[in-house]
């Protein structure tokens, strides 16, 4: 592999710099402070308007038809100038391109693209998290539309989206992965309560419960066909997963280049096991970008990961429980007792990574049936 810029991709990576150095919000990370995820919205739209996002998507929809290797250097230059990484939202256009017709493509994308339209993701519910195919949200069609029951929880942005992209039991009589489908339901209407979700580490602006109490939304909404919602939604989590497209790299990277210039601005004030802390989330972080670049390259070559993508969300969290620790480890015993500390929100927030995505355990056995091939039983 060669990781060297082509003059196309150095000029790229120049005028971002500049941009940059004029233009970086400087928000807290995203794992400590409300403002972060009160500000994404203005983030993406200031990307977008500079041509900074949607680099890899078509141009009939927003995007700029530019390789793959264009998102990289964006991640790589926010990550180096130590701004928030883009807004993930790859998933939502993935998930909309392969199974929405055009007439859902035209109408959709573009405002998912520009940052115009805000999009929350409706899959979780109190009883069915690993077990998604058990969820109890039904969509009961009514004459052009369907009306919409149940709780989703865990939904982020979910208080600021304008549309929902839900998963939903249309079907109750087959199969449970066979009855569900995918429906864009907008989110400003009767029959929609929001209830915020206070984190651990005291963020509240990021989760939410969402209830759905005889919503409606145009039967023209629906993502795919009837009843192909499992489907759908396995293409959204397989490429969810993936590190190259949620701008996680440049996350941890951020955090790892604030605790090297931590430890380098007083060496003598740290103990040797916080500086083998901060060198060990160098080496994890530095290991997953070479994957991501590893990943990308597989994709330039045509290669699609599908359940490979566990073995990408296993890396991410391995990845942010290790600079996590290593946030804990610098900071010391102080933060244990001060609620308000950087560090300690940092290292709860990591914790929620084998949890959120799909469990560090339905990874695993995702990774050993459908990669490996080994038996179930």
């Amino acid at each position: 592999m060669d990781f060297r810029d082509s003059p196309e991709e150095a000029a790229f990576r120049s005028r971002l710099r500049t941009w940059l150095a004029d233009n970086n919000p400087g928000l807290p990370p995203s794992s400590t402070d409300d403002e972060y995820w009160s500000r994404q919205a203005d983030w993406h739209t200031a990307l977008y308007d500079a041509g900074f996002f949607g680099l890899s998507w078509p141009e009939r929809y927003g995007g700029h038809d530019l390789p793959p290797v264009f998102d990289v250097i964006l991640d790589e230059e926010l990550a180096a100038a130590g701004a928030p990484p883009r807004p993930s939202l790859g998933y939502l256009v993935q998930g909309i391109t392969v199974h929405g017709g055009d007439e859902v493509k035209d109408r959709f994308l573009p405002g998912i693209i520009s940052g115009r339209d805000r999009w929350c993701q409706g899959f979780s519910e109190p009883d069915a998290g690993s077990d998604l195919a058990s969820l109890r949200t039904t969509a009961t069609r009514d004459g052009d539309d369907f009306v919409i029951n149940g709780h989703k929880i865990w939904t982020s942005y979910s208080d600021v989206a304008d549309w929902c992209f839900l998963l939903a039991r249309t079907e109750p009589h087959v199969a449970k992965h066979k009855g569900l489908s995918l429906l864009a339901v907008p989110m400003d209407q009767p029959g929609i309560e929001q209830r915020p979700l206070r984190m651990v580490n005291g963020i509240t602006s990021e989760f939410g419960q969402v209830l759905f109490d005889s919503a409606r939304t145009p039967a023209t909404n629906m993502i795919g066909q009837a009843g192909e919602g499992w489907r759908v939604a396995m293409t959204i989590l397989d490429h969810e997963r993936e590190p190259a497209d949620l701008g996680y790299v440049a996350r941890y990277a951020k955090t790892v280049k604030e605790l090297e210039a931590t430890v380098r601005a007083d060496p003598s004030s740290f103990r040797s096991d916080q500086h083998e802390a901060v060198t060990w989330a160098h080496v994890q972080a530095e290991m997953l970008r070479l994957h991501v670049c590893r990943r990308l390259s597989e994709r330039l070559d045509g290669v699609e990961h599908g359940p490979g993508g566990s073995v990408d969300k296993l890396l991410m969290t391995w990845v942010e429980q290790q600079v996590g620790s290593a946030a804990l480890a610098v900071a010391g015993p102080s933060a244990a007792i001060d609620a308000d500390d950087v560090a300690l929100k940092i290292y709860l927030y990591s914790r929620a990574q084998s949890v959120m995505g799909g469990t560090s355990q339905i990874q695993k056995n995702i990774v050993a049936t459908r990669v490996l091939g080994l038996p179930t039983a």
